[in-house]
């Protein structure tokens, strides 16, 4: 009885005891391991200081990007590592704050003590490069990609007045003449996924999105003239989505895999919005007229609007019933005169509704909804409305065959303030005239001037050229094909990246 008392007794006091030597050992093995640069100081660097310290712009001609160049330091003549010595090591100066601020990162707040104290031991461990060779940068500018085959083509843009078209690549954006006659120039940065690329309202700037996937996202900003890179912003740590220009050109929405939608300052990269309330990626955004509002869309199969100022979730504008709608929205785009929206995703059917509700939520309800467009085979990937409002073009992927409709649209077409779903039933419960006229003008408002079903390729971008009398499509074949909106003809096609044979 004695024992066992004794027992019970010491048990909790023995294990506490052992746990707290496990602990110590632990906090000992950990204190004693070595620093990893590639673990544990590139992604310090690379959220903090990449950005401007890369070959595409090489603030104070310092890179980060290449351990050499990093070593090696900038034009001050000081090397910016010593291994093994602290003292002359001018970077730990620049970084070192006094009186609450740094030198470095520049207009930005000071690394945390724990990551400065980390690059502090790691350089006192002799500062060793442990990256896999498969992980270093190796394009840039001077050295570009070369390819055997095509890349896949996920985005593409047309310039504000029609001259240029920009198409992604792997750690690129080409720029090509509209007709793709010639290729004019590439930009070569640090994201070797590109999922989004805008000009600028005024054509003088194009922001991209991507990032290199499970290790960051990336939203770059090209000066078109010079077409060099002006802004590079690391953001999150994968590849972030679907950037869209604020009509007054000051800001830059994105959607992220983390759920969040962002903006950030088109000059200084400071983020201006943070929104939370999807449930899945956010893959596509745009603006409202104003500039004060954002639509975003993804995976979580919605889309809400948020209060730009603000930074707050104002609704769903589709609606809330679950599975109302019967997949991820992929493409979002808004009609050039008016907050009305334009989206696609895995359903198939291009959708047309309202940004702001006007009546009254009802559970079930789906009133914002405007249109229902034909429906295209598989899933869509990419949506666009002509300048002038009268065409749409939506393009989708099955089974590796590419689906590419374009309609016609009144661009003037008003809809009564009460209608609610209009494509789903006909008006009833009006006079006679006017609810003839009604379901007759919804019948003809929307037409289908062309379907292109015989694309040997997953279409995963379409932009209509500014005049709206071509429209180009490109996906997964690496192929920009450009058709006459008039009759669905092919005009031209071409690969857009040089091929090494």
């Amino acid at each position: 009885m004695n024992s066992l008392l004794f027992t019970r007794k010491t048990f909790p006091l023995l294990s506490l005891v052992i746990f707290t030597q496990l602990a110590k050992g632990k906090e000992e093995e950990l204190t004693n391991k070595a620093v990893s640069y590639y673990k544990d100081i590139r992604p310090i660097f690379q959220a903090n200081c990449q950005g401007c310290h890369q070959p595409s712009k090489a603030k104070g001609k310092y890179i980060m990007t290449e351990f050499d160049k990093l070593i090696l330091g900038g034009d001050s003549g000081d090397p910016a590592i010593v291994p093994s010595d602290l003292g002359k090591s001018h970077m730990v100066e620049l970084i070192t704050p006094e009186d609450g601020e740094a030198e470095m990162p520049q207009k930005a707040d000071p690394l945390h003590e724990t990551e400065i104290d980390l690059i502090k031991k790691w350089i006192s461990e002799g500062a060793k490069d442990d990256t896999p060779e498969g992980a270093k940068q190796r394009y840039t500018a001077e050295k570009p990609p070369e390819y055997i085959h095509p890349p896949v083509i996920s985005a593409l843009d047309f310039s504000p007045d029609g001259s240029l078209l920009a198409v992604s690549g792997f750690h690129e954006v080409l720029i090509h003449k509209s007709d793709g006659s010639a290729m004019e120039s590439r930009l070569v940065g640090l994201s070797e996924r590109i999922e989004s690329i805008s000009f600028s309202p005024d054509g003088k700037k194009i922001a991209v999105t991507g990032g290199l996937p499970a290790r960051m996202g990336e939203v770059q900003v090209w000066d078109v003239a010079t077409r060099k890179l002006s802004l590079s912003v690391p953001v999150t740590y994968d590849t972030v989505y679907g950037g869209s220009w604020s009509p007054d050109g000051k800001l830059i929405a994105f959607g992220c895999s983390d759920t969040t939608v962002r903006a950030i300052d088109a000059k200084s990269g400071k983020q201006i919005l943070f929104m939370g309330s999807h449930n899945n990626w956010v893959i596509d955004t745009v603006f409202s007229m104003k500039s004060d509002y954002l639509v975003s869309v993804g995976r979580d199969m919605s889309a809400k609007l948020t209060k730009v100022d603000e930074q707050r979730f104002i609704d769903n504008i589709t609606s809330i019933t679950p599975k109302a709608l019967k997949g991820g929205i992929l493409s979002v785009t808004r009609h050039p005169s008016r907050d009305e929206i334009l989206f696609g995703g895995a359903d198939g059917v291009p959708k047309i509704y309202r940004t702001q509700r006007v009546k009254k939520r009802e559970i079930g309800d789906d009133s914002n909804q405007l249109w229902n467009l034909p429906p295209l085979k598989g899933r869509i990937f990419a949506v666009d409305w002509s300048k002038d409002g009268k065409l749409i073009a939506a393009g989708s992927s099955l089974d590796g065959n590419g689906y590419l409709h374009i309609y016609s649209i009144d661009p003037d077409y008003k809809v009564p303030g009460d209608i609610d779903g209009i494509i789903k039933k006909p008006v009833q419960n009006r006079n006679g005239g006017e609810r003839d006229k009604l379901n007759n003008y919804f019948k003809n408002g929307i037409k289908t001037i062309a379907t292109i079903d015989s694309i040997p390729s997953g279409i995963y971008s379409v932009k209509f050229n500014p005049a709206g009398t071509q429209v180009a499509a490109a996906g997964s074949d690496g192929h920009v094909r450009i058709f006459d909106t008039t009759n669905g003809q092919k005009i031209t096609e071409f690969v857009p990246v040089p091929i090494n044979q």
